[in-house]
């Protein structure tokens, strides 16, 4: 995943720049960078590795050198950027969040032309570079821009810093956000719409679906118009944003608080205290707890002062490890308890089981399961979402070919999506099964949209039912 800002002023931007950026760090582990222009210097750059150390840290001597008035950054879990590029159209910094899927097919016909690309360490071409290879295709960034969201064949959103401003550029569908902040003398764009208040910015709108605008000190202007079609991720609400933000209008706290009230009113168990998975299954729990009248609990707490996000081992058995060391039990809360736990989701599950266990040997009488969303069925295919690289590691997944007992074609999957359905229910039983919870209840897609409370035509769920 990841997160970009820009910022353009009639003052030294980089303070704002640095601050808005660090706002995004809930959305990338690896990578992070800024580039800045300034009248009389041109174009700076920096960028850094952030695995093992927070943005604040890796970037504080950059910040303190580095001056201009217009600038961009991102927080990235995948490549390195904003790249700067010289090319017919000039020089110019891109940022990008996006997912490209057919990219060595866009390869192939760009290298015809000659065009030289600098690969990845594993062996991939850099997305965003061919991003802008794309856009250097045409005469002008607006052409080269709206060839870029029609060709590629996934997602794309992408800030692009020029010496005259800052282009803001949504994808087509609107899959991601690009919010609009501004104060006296200068304006910014956002991935999340929360990062730029505690720097004086107001809220002035969100970019539409497709939407390419130019951002200077003076405000923000609409060059292509935006589509009336819109599918935004609905899993920037339920997982992936922060709680503090919104998008299309509609706050994530109170999405995560309205999932928690309409998985209440599903239930039936009647356990001692309900907990969330902290964070991001705080307001799910909190929801829950205050429709059925029973007492929130925190039975661990996340320990966070030595253990930032960034912080996280390549090899899976040790990613699961360091997760779980996070958590701290409270024994005066779990031993003799039956208890209700709610997350965003489950994914692999193995976290999940490792933490029902805990609280088992901690002492629980009964550990229930709750989640903030239907079961993962389906890889993303449009964003760099999915904390899973193959679907089979979803552990819907696995269940659903250890039931079927063979190949799972996409016309079986179907009858695992309908959660009135009896294969439904074999999936749920046979995951509870799995990951030792006393009981486990996914969140229904039908009520989850209810949730968010927009139109369902304009919100993509294809990690859940498949559908375009």
């Amino acid at each position: 995943m990841g997160g970009y800002f820009g910022v353009a002023s009639k003052e030294d931007c980089v303070f704002d720049l640095f601050f808005g950026v660090d706002y995004h760090a809930h959305l990338g582990t690896r990578r992070a960078g800024l580039a800045v222009y300034d009248a009389e210097n041109g174009f700076d750059k920096a960028i850094h590795n952030i695995e093992n150390a927070p943005f604040r840290t890796k970037f504080d001597k950059d910040v303190g050198a580095m001056k201009g008035q217009l600038g961009i950054g991102c927080i990235s879990d995948y490549e390195a950027q904003p790249i700067l590029i010289r090319s017919h159209h000039g020089t110019f910094a891109v940022t990008t969040v996006g997912r490209i899927n057919n990219a060595d097919e866009i390869v192939e016909e760009i290298i015809k032309s000659n065009t030289h690309f600098f690969e990845m360490q594993s062996g991939e071409i850099n997305p965003t570079e061919l991003v802008a290879a794309i856009i250097n295709q045409k005469e002008n960034f607006i052409d080269g821009i709206r060839y870029a969201q029609e060709l590629i064949d996934g997602s794309l959103s992408m800030l692009i810093l020029t010496p005259k401003g800052i282009y803001a550029a949504r994808d087509k569908y609107g899959r991601t956000p690009i919010a609009i902040g501004q104060k006296e003398g200068s304006c910014c764009a956002s991935f999340e719409s929360f990062a730029y208040l505690n720097l004086g910015y107001t809220a002035v709108r969100e970019l539409g679906p497709g939407e390419i605008a130019v951002v200077t000190a003076d405000g923000v202007k609409t060059l292509v118009a935006p589509g009336k079609d819109m599918k935004i991720c609905t899993f920037l609400w339920i997982y992936y944003g922060y709680p503090s933000s919104s998008y299309e209008g509609v706050s994530v706290e109170q999405v995560r608080y309205n999932c928690g009230k309409l998985l209440a009113r599903r239930d039936n168990v009647r356990p001692d205290s309900i907990a969330g998975i902290p964070d991001s299954g705080t307001a799910h729990a909190i929801g829950y707890s205050n429709e059925v009248g029973i007492p929130f609990s925190r039975p661990f707490i996340k320990y966070t002062p030595t253990w930032p996000r960034s912080f996280m081992p390549t090899q899976q058995s040790k990613r699961d490890l360091i997760a779980r060391m996070k958590l701290i039990p409270v024994h005066d809360l779990i031993e003799g308890k039956s208890l209700l736990l709610i997350d965003d989701s489950i994914v692999r599950g193995t976290q999940m089981r490792e933490t029902t266990d805990f609280l088992y040997a901690s002492g629980a009488k009964e550990v229930h399961v709750r989640t903030g969303c239907p079961p993962l069925l389906y890889g993303c295919k449009y964003l760099n979402f999915s904390r899973s690289k193959s679907e089979m590691e979803l552990i819907t997944r696995r269940v659903i070919q250890e039931l079927e007992g063979g190949e799972v074609t996409d016309e079986i999957l179907q009858e695992y999506v309908d959660p009135d359905g009896e294969k439904y229910q074999k999936m749920i039983d046979k995951i509870c099964e799995k990951l030792h919870f006393t009981s486990l209840r996914y969140h229904r897609l039908d009520d989850m949209l209810e949730a968010v409370g927009i139109d369902k035509d304009k919100l993509c769920t294809y990690c859940w039912n498949g559908k375009e």
